[in-house]
């Protein structure tokens, strides 16, 4: 235990604080090695379809993250070559047709319920994307901060196939912030595939690596970012998402104090010391 955690007062510590690698997930498979959780949606027989309980599961834990003290980056895989097919047809899509507007309501207010807990905890996520890629699969990649694909992988945000508007989760205010917004609106109005690498050549994915190689490639980096400054990358990842609505100078006053509070933390002075010592700084987070 540092200094830090020894000086915050226990009430306060037990309400805010709390560690997940110990967590049990139902739905998908959740594992925590050295600062990193990984969540693989496991059900590769169907390309990894979510479905009522999975969406829940996966909104309630990215909602607990903003208080795990032993996870510090997220990665989000699938299991098999695929990475999510979507809402599972049979156990999604078939008992929608049957409800009425409010029971629509709730559900369509859960799936974006996820997207709001992934942009609001403060672990960058990473997306690791092979094979299929398509509807609410492509928003969980699309709402990651930062997605490793391959050649092979498909990405489509086909609502338009299935007779519903590209305005699913966030997708009109997200995807045009990532591939700008004529790409985004071809791929929203058409529900075509996006390729691996002309997803890489249009921003999407932040590179592509072989399939053998994806989660690997995915967890390093993820590693890379939990041994930083989770703290400051937090704030990183509050400031990016909160900026799309500030104007510039707004935006920079923000950041102004966003920046004030980094160089209150330990790890400030420990990077400016390992300089000092011509040393690689260790952060701890505080």
């Amino acid at each position: 235990m540092n200094a830090s955690t020894e000086r915050v007062d226990p009430a306060l510590a037990a309400g805010n604080r709390r560690q997940l690698a110990g967590y049990r997930a139902t739905h998908f498979l959740w594992d925590v090695k050295e600062g990193v959780a990984t969540v693989t949606l496991n059900r590769p027989e169907r390309k990894n379809p979510l479905t009522f309980d999975s969406y829940a599961e996966l909104r309630d834990l990215f909602g607990q993250l903003k208080y795990a003290t032993d996870v510090h980056a997220v990665v989000v895989a699938g299991a098999g070559d695929n990475f999510c097919s979507g809402g599972d047809v049979h156990e999604i899509i078939g008992p929608l047709v049957k409800l009425k507007a409010p029971e629509l309501l709730m559900f369509t207010r859960m799936t974006g319920d996820l997207v709001k807990a992934m942009r609001a905890c403060p672990q960058p996520i990473v997306a690791a994307v092979d094979g299929v890629c398509a509807g609410a699969g492509a928003i969980v990649a699309m709402a990651s901060d930062l997605r490793i694909g391959t050649a092979r992988s498909k990405t489509a945000f086909l609502f338009n196939r299935v007779g519903l508007a590209g305005c699913d989760m966030g997708a009109c205010a997200m995807l045009p912030r990532i591939v700008g917004q004529g790409r985004a609106s071809e791929l929203l109005y058409t529900g075509r595939s996006l390729g691996g690498e002309e997803g890489e050549r249009w921003g999407f994915f932040n590179r592509l690596v072989a399939p053998e190689a994806l989660v690997q490639e995915a967890q390093a980096l993820a590693r890379q970012l939990a041994e930083g400054p989770t703290f400051a990358n937090g704030i990183t990842k509050t400031m990016l998402h909160q900026e799309w609505a500030m104007t510039i100078e707004q935006a920079i006053e923000a950041e102004a104090q966003a920046q004030a509070l980094c160089m209150l933390t330990q790890d400030f002075t420990r990077a400016y010391e390992a300089f000092v010592a011509k040393q690689k700084p260790r952060f701890e987070g505080n």
